[in-house]
């Protein structure tokens, strides 16, 4: 297939959406998008074995090799609450630093306010570069109060450093290095920023060259930003870090396994680190970007059941993302989110460190830490729960795609998806596997051999029909087709009103069949539903491919030296033997086919544009095209030149 099609055709059905507007049809078309990719992509070019198939299917090999998957249960909210004044404070917070007329966020996109104008390039940049660092600011404040603080610090001492330099006649910034800035702040690494300020990696703009707009703006954060913090000056407690004592005081689970204690924000690493090594009695190990090598054999020798030098000397360890691949910790059986893992892959691979498949746990734990207000109504926690992070994602609008990486999603989505098992594991429950019939095949070559042989010497063209079963979910009568075209195969389903493609699986179910299934007659129009489904094929593999080709193809070489073979001088031309005819034919076809690859192609053209003389062009023509690409039965795209499109079998449902 040719494969910029059928993206192109995937992604212009979401075009027509509106991602707000439309969000349920929208996430239809993501999901139908995503299946189509799986089935007619990748599959072909990856094995997907999910834990559950194994276990499955494989249940012999994994107890011969003494292996086995433990449970995973439903992760666990744990709700820290707000009383009413701290819940005020924490949503009007929200609500500053989201507020364009009360955040710009000037410090961070100076270049929008140049007189001279931007680039479109250069605005989005400045654009993204404001939209990170107020997602920044939600993230700290879901992270950690302590966090907060000190990120709100920063903000202010760089605002005034920014108006200071400003008012002395100079505007530093980095077109350059902005997305690095984003990177150390994001990782809470300030050295490396002052770094790049101390390298002066950053280009100098005189006050002159701005509107006075930036100055204003500048201002209005500033006074925003001191507002904020006099109201954070009020708060010298933490409900989330006293909910997480009593957790790990009187929790079955938390008080007696080893934890993974994960959080985004190495500032709330530090600050975990330092309150519960006071306030419990025991020292946790810590471990972020800043840690040395020796720490991370401390955490191999504390947490990894491979190592070995095994050591239990820590039973907490207190970690950013650094340590959320690559690393195996499942000496731990436990894993707490210290603050929301908005990106849902980041979730997974973070249980990923302990569901190992030679972990000695039978069952692995999943906490999960969501800010709600007061109230001793559980249902009442989860609701307000959810009003928080719809807070969140409401008033960050377009920007809280950067909290998913992009992923659309809804507060209640959201919630469900961090207390579901399914999204931990990062597998469906309900997934059908091509294995399932795998196996059935397998075990006949193996069991019953005769039935074997005889399935394979069935003719091709062979049919049969059967009863419409309930399960089967078909609303009228219908034919379906297994089609193999080379080493292509597909699967097409007709009835009276369309054709239409099918995956493997879908067509594995209707397929299915007992030896008490009773055989009924062909339909009627069994040759016309064969007819549908045969077009519906040949215009699936040709028509899409062969308009995209032929807009890129005008574009290339080829077409140039389709021009000079095709020309009325060429054809003219009386001069060519027999086998030199022959060859140009064969030239032209691979031309059309797009067998040739532009490096070939431009490299004729190059040899051949400054001749007249049809031998000669033919000569450097054969000079310059190696054999190997007339030897191929599958053309550039994907279409087969060579193998007919067989019928193997089909099968009639009849009502």
């Amino acid at each position: 297939k040719n494969l910029d099609s059928f993206f192109n055709g995937l992604q212009r059905k979401l075009k027509k959406l509106d991602r707000k507007k439309d969000y349920k049809r929208y996430m239809n078309v993501v999901r139908e998008n995503s299946r189509e990719i799986r089935e007619r992509v990748l599959k072909y070019i990856m094995v997907r074995r999910t834990r559950r198939e194994i276990e499955q299917y494989f249940s012999s090999d994994l107890n011969v090799q003494g292996l086995r998957f433990p449970e995973v249960a439903a992760p666990a909210p744990i709700f820290y609450q707000l009383d009413q004044k701290l819940d005020r404070i924490f949503l009007d917070t929200i609500k500053m630093i989201t507020d364009k007329n009360c955040f710009t966020y000037a410090r961070y996109m100076p270049l929008l306010y140049l007189k001279k104008g931007l680039s479109e390039f250069d605005k989005t940049s400045q654009r993204n570069m404001g939209s990170f660092m107020k997602t920044l600011l939600v993230k700290r404040l879901e992270s950690s109060f302590f966090a907060f603080k000190m990120t709100l610090d920063r903000f202010i001492e760089s605002y005034e450093n920014f108006i200071k330099a400003y008012e002395k006649g100079s505007v530093y910034f980095s077109k350059k290095y902005w997305h690095k800035v984003i990177d150390y702040f994001l990782s809470d690494d300030f050295e490396s920023i002052q770094k790049l300020i101390d390298q002066e990696k950053a280009e100098e703009y005189s006050s002159e060259e701005f509107l006075p707009k930036l100055r204003t703006d500048l201002q209005t954060d500033l006074n925003t930003l001191k507002m904020i913090k006099s109201w954070w000056e009020q708060i010298d407690y933490d409900p989330k870090l006293e909910k997480f004592i009593v957790e790990l005081q009187n929790s079955p689970i938390l008080k007696k396994n080893k934890l993974i204690i994960f959080t985004e924000s190495r500032e709330t690493a530090d600050y975990l680190h330092a309150q519960l090594g006071k306030r419990l009695g025991e020292k946790p190990l810590l471990y972020h970007g800043n840690s040395s090598p020796s720490d991370l054999t401390t955490v191999i020798a504390n947490f990894d059941a491979n190592a070995r030098n095994k050591k239990d000397d820590y039973r907490l360890l207190i970690t950013t993302e650094v340590l959320s691949e690559g690393i195996n910790l499942h000496r731990s059986n436990v894993v707490v989110n210290y603050d929301l893992p908005w990106n849902p892959t980041r979730m997974i691979q973070r249980v990923g460190r302990i569901n190992r498949v030679d972990t000695p746990f039978d069952k692995i734990y999943t906490f999960n830490f969501f800010p709600t207000e007061q109230s001793n109504d559980v249902i009442k926690l989860k609701e307000a729960a959810i009003a928080k992070i719809n807070y969140f994602i409401e008033m960050l609008g377009n920007d809280a795609k950067l909290l998913t990486d992009g992923e659309e999603i809804k507060s209640f989505e959201l919630f469900n998806k961090l207390t579901s098992r399914e999204f931990v594991t990062g597998e469906e429950e309900g997934d059908e596997s091509e294995l399932k019939y795998l196996n059935v095949i397998t075990e006949i070559r193996d069991k019953h051999q005769a039935l074997f042989e005889k399935i394979k010497r069935l003719p091709k063209k062979a049919r049969s029909a059967r009863g419409i079963e309930p399960y089967m979910n078909l609303t009228d009568e219908a034919l379906l087709t297994y089609f193999r075209k080379g080493k292509l195969e597909k699967f097409y389903l007709a009835t009276r009103s369309e054709a239409k493609e099918i995956d493997f699986v879908s067509a594995a179910k209707l397929f299915e069949a007992t030896e008490e299934t009773k055989r009924r007659n062909l339909l009627p129009d069994y040759h016309n539903l064969l007819k549908m489904n045969k077009s519906e094929l040949i215009a699936n593999l040709t028509e899409e491919e062969i308009k995209e080709s032929m807009s890129r193809r005008s574009r290339d070489n080829a077409i140039r030296i389709l021009n000079f073979l095709k020309s009325k001088e060429f054809r003219q031309y009386k001069g060519f033997t027999e086998i030199e005819e022959l060859y140009l034919k064969r030239v032209i076809k691979v031309l059309e086919d797009g067998v040739v690859p532009k490096s070939a192609t431009k490299r004729i053209f190059s040899a051949i544009r400054n001749l007249e003389n049809p031998r000669d062009i033919l000569s450097a023509v054969r000079r310059n095209l190696p054999e190997e690409f007339f030897k191929t039965n599958y053309d550039s795209y994907g279409r087969l030149m060579e193998a007919p499109d067989e019928v193997i079998l089909s099968e009639c449902f009849v009502r």
